[in-house]
């Protein structure tokens, strides 16, 4: 017991000049914070989700030794890199990247428990991003998730977004999903 807590506070000495530099190298925009007013963005754009066929950006990573056995596919774990455009024609302008992961998470009925990062890669949001954590449920659409965070223009976002099928190949599991956004930010 003595050892963890020996470890444990050395975690912590080693981890407080990292904080602190942190803050101290943005000190003028945490400084100002109490200053600054929300914004709210709204933005519409399109996921490929591709499993099979040329160009894949999604990999199944895991999955339980129950998982075939189950209707809603409990267990299954995919780990994704998907195009955002701003069409769902796969060939429309590119506006960032969707990363993450997605699982069955629920043995009652279809539904996947999702981590994304939206990373924008054009325009005024390049280089920022949005964290998004929740369920999507198959069966009940359209799925509203949360926002629980970004980077960037979108720093201390909070928010949520809708995810709606635009279309969904049944053979290939291939799929191209409309995310509706709205992000309240700094």
């Amino acid at each position: 017991m003595a050892k963890l807590a020996v470890l444990l506070l050395f975690s912590l000495a080693m981890a407080m000049p990292l904080v602190h530099s942190i803050v101290e190298d943005d000190d003028e925009w945490f400084q100002n914070l109490h200053y600054a007013k929300h914004k709210v963005t709204r933005l519409h754009f399109y996921l490929h989700d591709t499993l099979s066929g040329k160009n894949i950006s999604a990999v199944q990573v895991a999955q339980a030794s129950t998982t075939k056995k189950s209707l809603t596919f409990f267990g299954l774990v995919f780990i994704f890199d998907d195009p955002l455009t701003e069409s769902p024609e796969p060939t429309s302008r590119p506006v960032g990247r969707a990363q993450g992961l997605y699982g069955s998470a629920d043995q009652q009925e279809l539904a996947l428990l999702l981590a994304i990062n939206f990373v924008f890669t054009t325009g005024k949001f390049n280089g920022s991003s949005l964290t998004i954590l929740g369920t999507n449920s198959a069966l009940h659409p359209p799925s509203e998730m949360p926002i629980i965070g970004g980077t960037g223009v979108f720093r201390l976002a909070r928010g949520f977004v809708i995810a709606k099928a635009h279309s969904l190949n049944v053979t290939s599991s291939n799929g191209i999903l409309k995310y509706s956004v709205v992000a309240i930010h700094y």
